[in-house]
């Protein structure tokens, strides 16, 4: 193999570690068509060959930097099924990679999610709050050309008199861009529009559950004891001890993680805010981490679920903290920490914000905020973390 001689191999004869480190130009085989091309240049990409309706062609899979052994075997055996069957995974592949008009992509969201919403109103209502208010201006549009502006808009005439409606519409249209910057139709995501262009409600929405701070050693102490699963108990604590949103958490892959510098790099397509955001690993969070990997498969997700390749669903873990007796909700907890930061920590406003990747709304005070505040932060995780998994401690400086 490493000659990089195009010689047959038997199936799944490649290995993860050797994918990460082959840099010797030529083609790896990994056995039913697929193989590992490596260039001159030592970029490596996935490659298939394979028959469609009687012609032998061969379709890219990916680079190796994007796309792991695992995915890649994966895609390679679902193609092949296709063409056995009679199909055009070649075509199928061209027309996945066209970018769609934004209605287009509300209805592939619409059918991904539709079998796994329990509720036929909720899916409904998906479909036509956006066929109302979304589509008129921006459905025949690139959902790659639409634009905060147009959010803008479509919010505008409901945000004072329909806010529940308003919040809604907005939430579903991020939907909608995140399925387009995970599939590279576009990098960002205009929905995060801020209140402050819009103004203010004229009814007040009602904040999410939250524990008392004084609680969490009591709650996380629970969850250790619990009958669910490893991986929704581990799950559960680490959302606590770094104070980030349930998806954040459910949705970690294992190429994130940097355990040796305690840092967890969160890509900008998976934040609310569209941009990349560092968590500082407090020691017990490295330690849950580590626990972790005692789990881990081949799907590369930190908290796989009970099906392959699928991770811990949002319901899971709003689910044991009912179970527990607790009257909380999920993304109450990153309310928890900053109420458990002002009254009970030094550390200055802009600190506590930043570790929950909160936007600075004002501009001139953004223009300011050149730095990610990383050591201010890994400070106040770690006493974050020493008040969730122990008595409350005194008040401590941490800047």
């Amino acid at each position: 193999m490493a000659d990089g001689t195009a010689t047959r191999r038997p199936a799944k004869s490649l290995t993860a570690a050797f994918v990460r480190t082959a840099k010797t130009p030529g083609k790896y085989f990994d056995g039913h068509g697929l193989f590992l091309k490596v260039d001159a240049a030592g970029a490596r990409r996935w490659v298939q060959r394979i028959v469609i309706r009687g012609k032998r062609v061969e379709m890219g899979l990916g680079s190796a930097d994007l796309v792991t052994l695992a995915e890649a075997r994966e895609a390679a055996h679902e193609n092949r099924k296709v063409a056995r069957a009679g199909g055009d995974p070649l075509r199928a592949k061209r027309e996945a990679e066209a970018v769609p008009t934004f209605a287009e992509a509300t209805r592939i969201v619409y059918d991904i999610n539709r079998p796994s919403w329990r509720n036929p109103k909720h899916a409904a209502q998906f479909l036509s709050t956006l066929e109302t208010y979304a589509f008129p201006r921006i459905g025949q549009m690139s959902v790659a050309d639409v634009t905060a502006a147009d959010v803008e808009a479509i919010l505008a005439p409901i945000w004072r008199t329909k806010a529940e409606t308003a919040r809604r519409v907005r939430q579903r249209i991020g939907k909608v861009m995140k399925l387009a910057m995970k599939r590279k139709w576009r990098a960002d995501d205009p929905s995060a529009v801020s209140g402050e262009e819009l103004g203010r409600h004229s009814t007040s929405q009602t904040p999410r559950k939250a524990l008392p701070y004084s609680d969490v050693p009591a709650f996380l102490a629970a969850v250790r004891q619990s009958k669910a699963t490893g991986a929704t108990k581990l799950a559960m604590e680490l959302l606590v001890l770094t104070a980030a949103r349930s998806g954040e958490i459910r949705l970690a892959r294992w190429d994130e993680i940097d355990l040796a510098n305690a840092t967890w790099t969160i890509p900008a397509q998976r934040m609310k805010a569209g941009r990349e955001h560092r968590v500082p690993l407090s020691d017990r969070a490295v330690t849950v981490l580590r626990d972790a990997q005692r789990l881990a498969d081949e799907s590369g997700l930190v908290f796989p679920g009970t099906r392959y390749g699928k991770p811990l669903s949002d319901a899971t873990l709003q689910k044991l903290t009912r179970e527990l007796g607790f009257d909380v909700h999920v993304h109450g907890f990153r309310s928890t920490f900053r109420v458990w930061a002002q009254e009970r920590s030094t550390a200055p406003r802009e600190v506590a914000e930043m570790a929950l990747a909160h936007v600075v709304k004002n501009k001139v005070e953004a223009a300011y905020a050149r730095s990610d505040l990383f050591d201010l932060r890994r400070r106040l995780m770690e006493t974050w973390a020493a008040a969730a998994t122990a008595a409350m401690a005194d008040v401590v400086r941490v800047a």
